[in-house]
């Protein structure tokens, strides 16, 4: 896979940069091509419009956003969903990023 782009939403576009770092890592060692950054939720229509998303995770502290989201990125054909509560209060990058890419090949 090359040039993927995955965006994490989160409330304040902080608590994700910890994940996004070892999603990074993650991505580094099985030698993937991949952009992961974090944004707040606030900022995340800016990015929907403006760059090319191959998935967007949300944080679970935005899941009350999910439907909205879904709304805006399905016309697009970009894959979404809440990111699982667990590997997120673990930080778990590889398990994140596999899912991100399961989303991209439509698991």
């Amino acid at each position: 896979m090359l040039g993927k782009t995955i965006m994490l939403v989160c409330s304040a576009g902080m608590s994700t940069s910890l994940l996004v770092t070892k999603m990074q890592k993650a991505a580094e060692e099985k030698n993937e091509d991949v952009e992961i950054f974090a944004v707040s939720a606030s900022e995340a229509d800016i990015n929907i419009q403006n760059k090319e998303l191959d998935v967007v995770m949300l944080g679970p502290q935005v899941k009350f956003m999910a439907k909205q989201f879904s709304e805006k990125l399905a016309p697009k054909g970009i894959p979404m969903e809440v990111i699982n509560m667990s590997d997120y209060g673990l930080m778990n990058g590889a398990s994140v990023l596999d899912r991100a890419f399961e989303l991209m090949d439509g698991k």
